[in-house]
């Protein structure tokens, strides 16, 4: 079987080195960090919410975006410096508002798909990760708001998720912890939350038992294709002196799968590519439980607050994880207080029993396309192919998009067989005509990308 190179150790690429090992290929993972799930797949907000798969590519986020600009605390900013990736961004963002509706739906199907197989494969390989079937409960705190999440639940439904209205009432039943009043909400039962990182590392574990190579601190710099596959190059310094002299490593592969998050945009520049992801950051808190009033006080059911833009997940019995946010600032990791204190206020005013003494800051930086669409697909480059992008879908995404790149590669190994993208339930069966080349994206499917690529 081939050996298929993965750049990326985070959910995405762990995912798809576990799909590979399942058909048997070699997988060599490839990160820059000492482990996998550093960066943004670390800690996020833990949820794997189907309920969560509306596009953002629509009129009303352009208007609230323009009304929160000049609001260092607002749940989107946008820091006005001038960038041509940005802008140009942000302006094939507005082209996709048409797709709205489609991408939507065949989001929802897809989340519902990729929660099977995360399931299945945390059972499997018995991996611990703070997983709670408890639902996800979407709170809305007045009329507007609620209206137009009746539109978007509609198009849930489309995509085959069950997911109900709730009243005040039902609200405080579902999660008598919430001490604020809502306007109404919708209940999805079938979603979950756990630790990403956890799941990951523990998925890594898995991989590693399986056969897979996992080679950390590598800062790949090189990819060149040869007729013998492709070489794989990167310096690792021989210590953290700074006189140090940095060794210099290859690995040779017959196939490449990028799943570096934010940089893949970098990587398929150095494939001939086009992979328009941009870093759009997000903040989380993780709050220590410490005291069992603290606990007793804590939600358990995991929330989605529609005018924060906040999420939460109770992780285990001592932690309580709460993310939002969206922030275009390009590559600053910085954790900014003015961009924290809107989350430990947000837990103070709805849950105020609990201590928020010990309180865990981070960001992260999600790569997402402008039609907020993943992007699974082969490069122009034979052996190159690209499973990255998915935005603030990541982990609930991974499982199934891991299984649609392996079978874009099983379709290459076997070009003497007419190809078809997996099947993963209604209207997701996506042909895909292939050619030695690449595969050609239909016009609409998981297996399309955006025009410019």
């Amino acid at each position: 079987m081939p050996h298929i190179a993965i750049i990326g150790a985070g959910i995405t690429g762990v995912t798809t080195a576990y799909a590979l090992l399942e058909r048997g290929y070699k997988v060599t993972v490839l990160d820059r960090h000492r482990y996998a799930a550093m960066e943004t797949s670390f800690a996020n907000g833990g949820q794997l919410s189907a309920s969560n798969a509306e596009v953002w590519n629509s009129a009303a986020t352009i208007l609230k975006g323009l009304r929160w600009m000049l609001r260092s605390d607002a749940p989107l900013l946008m820091n006005p410096k001038p960038s041509w990736h940005k802008y140009s961004w942000i302006g094939e963002f507005v082209g996709h508002i048409t797709r709205y509706r489609g991408n939507t739906i065949e989001t929802t199907k897809l989340a519902i798909e990729a929660r099977k197989h995360l399931f299945s494969i945390a059972e499997r390989e018995n991996i611990a990760f703070d997983l709670e079937r408890r639902g996800i409960l979407h709170v809305y705190h007045d009329r507007a708001g609620f209206e137009a999440g009746l539109k978007v639940n509609a198009l849930l439904q489309q995509g085959g998720l069950d997911r109900r209205p709730v009243t005040p009432d039902e609200i405080r039943v579902i999660e008598p912890a919430l001490q604020t009043a809502c306007y109404g909400g919708f209940f999805t039962p079938s979603d979950a939350t756990g630790d990403i990182h956890k799941f990951t590392r523990g998925l890594a574990d898995a991989c590693i038992r399986r056969g897979a190579s996992f080679v950390h601190e590598a800062d790949v710099d090189t990819i060149a294709r040869g007729d013998d596959g492709f070489r794989i190059g990167w310096n690792e310094a021989a210590s953290h002196d700074a006189a140090a002299v940095a060794t210099r490593h290859q690995l040779q592969a017959d196939g490449i799968v990028i799943c570096a998050g934010v940089a893949s945009r970098h990587f398929a520049s150095l494939l001939n590519d086009r992979v328009n992801v941009y870093p759009v950051k997000g903040y989380s808190i993780t709050v220590q439980l410490d005291a069992p009033q603290s606990r007793n006080a804590a939600p358990t059911v995991s929330l989605l607050d529609e005018a924060a833009k906040i999420v939460t997940s109770r992780l285990g019995a001592d932690r309580f994880r709460v993310a939002g946010t969206a922030e275009f600032n390009g590559f600053n990791r910085d954790i900014r207080a003015d961009r924290i204190q809107p989350l430990v206020d947000w837990v103070r005013h709805h849950f105020p029993e609990i201590d928020t003494s010990k309180v865990v800051p981070w960001a992260g930086l999600r790569p997402m396309m402008p039609n907020m669409m993943p992007v699974v697909r082969a490069g122009r480059i034979p052996g190159v192919f690209y499973n990255t992008g998915h935005g603030h879908l990541g982990w609930t995404l991974s499982a199934a998009t891991a299984q649609m790149v392996a079978q874009a590669i099983d379709d290459w190994r076997d070009l003497d067989t007419p190809p078809m993208a997996p099947s993963f339930g209604a209207g997701l069966d996506v042909p895909a005509n292939a050619r030695k080349a690449e595969i050609n994206p239909p016009s609409s499917g998981l297996l399309r990308t955006s025009p410019e690529e």
